[in-house]
């Protein structure tokens, strides 16, 4: 696909949140990946790795996360036993490298509010029907039916730089998709655990798991009709 500008290209890219199944072929894969090599980093030390999924691999990864969706959805449930309930918060608790669930500033709350009030408004969800509020954020945790689903890890020992580093790969490799056709998601809700990725590959403990991501083709689903809003950057 051709863009005019740089400025065309970025504009196009949006957070997909339904793909068609449809595999991306090795060479375009391939071709992304390499255009991502290009970001730059740190005094070139590129301290970051990923982790990509298709496949049985990745049906076995979306398997293993929806399991602990479910047992955290479970577990709120008020007419189970204290036994029950604290088997499935063992179950769910989170075992990833970064607090995925910690609190926002309350000036950031309320960005993520607006944009959560609008992207449900888009689907006609209603603020209290926790039922489909729940299934569409489960739909994360399946990589919203991308054929594709990769992971970003960073070094801990070179924090903050190498979790700046991996952010520019990504959206490198988000605007190389982009410029191949293929559509994107970041995942970062994939975060809150870990194991689901130890019991498919050998990750060094140097490495913290930072987010998840989804690639694919978006499907004509409305979904995929929502826009962010994206404000001018705040300058000091």
């Amino acid at each position: 696909m051709t863009y005019k500008t740089f400025a065309e290209l970025a504009e196009s890219r949006f957070s997909a949140r339904d793909f068609f199944d449809t595999p991306i072929s090795k060479d375009i894969l391939d071709s992304i990946l390499k255009t991502a090599s290009k970001s730059p980093s740190w005094s070139n030390t590129r301290p970051y790795a990923l982790a990509i999924a298709q496949g049985e691999r990745k049906n076995r990864i979306v398997k293993s996360y929806l399991e602990k969706c479910d047992a955290m959805l479970k577990s709120k449930d008020k007419s189970l036993s204290e036994y029950e309930r604290k088997a499935l918060e063992e179950q769910s608790s989170p075992d990833g490298d970064v607090p995925v669930m910690q609190p926002y500033p309350d000036d950031l709350k309320q960005r993520s509010a607006e944009l959560g009030l609008s992207l449900y408004a888009h689907l006609g969800i209603d603020r209290h029907d926790f039922a489909a509020r729940n299934a569409h954020m489960k739909r994360n945790f399946e990589a919203f039916g991308a054929p594709v689903i990769g992971f970003v890890f960073a070094r801990s020992d070179f924090m903050p730089f190498s979790a700046m580093d991996a952010g520019l790969m990504l959206q490198t490799l988000f605007l190389a998709a982009k410029s191949e056709g293929v559509d994107s998601c970041p995942l970062g809700v994939l975060a809150n655990w870990r194991s689901p990725l130890d019991a498919e590959y050998d990750i060094s403990k140097n490495y913290e798991l930072l987010t998840g991501f989804a690639l694919g083709y978006a499907s004509d689903s409305p979904v995929n009709k929502f826009r962010a809003k994206h404000p001018n950057i705040e300058l000091l």
